[in-house]
């Protein structure tokens, strides 16, 4: 009962038309969480970082493995057909971010 009123709410605050919509969206999110710990390694050895912990890597991992993240969640959402919903909450992001750098008037 209260998985239902959890995908419920996840409808609602996501302003989505199903349930199965949001189980796709979960789904996406936890393949494309599983996707990152499996390639971080791989990619931290390919840039010769295998090794590095502390604030360095803290940095490296953003500088590297967000973006991934990010590119991934599109990718798993295009392949079960919610691009649009992460695509809208990419360019939030994007703004979201890009906000520090503007001017201000």
């Amino acid at each position: 009962m209260s998985e239902q009123k959890f995908l419920e709410r996840m409808k609602t605050k996501w302003q989505l038309k199903s349930l199965t919509q949001v189980v796709l969206i979960l789904i996406v999110f936890a393949l494309t969480g599983s996707s990152v710990l499996f390639l971080k390694p791989f990619v931290f050895k390919l840039v010769g970082f295998e090794h590095l912990t502390g604030w360095k890597g803290t940095v490296l991992y953003l500088l590297l493995i967000f973006p991934m993240y990010q590119i991934l969640l599109l990718v798993y959402g295009f392949l079960f057909g919610q691009f649009a919903f992460f695509w809208d909450k990419e360019k939030k992001l994007i703004k979201l971010m890009a906000r520090p750098f503007q001017k201000k008037r």
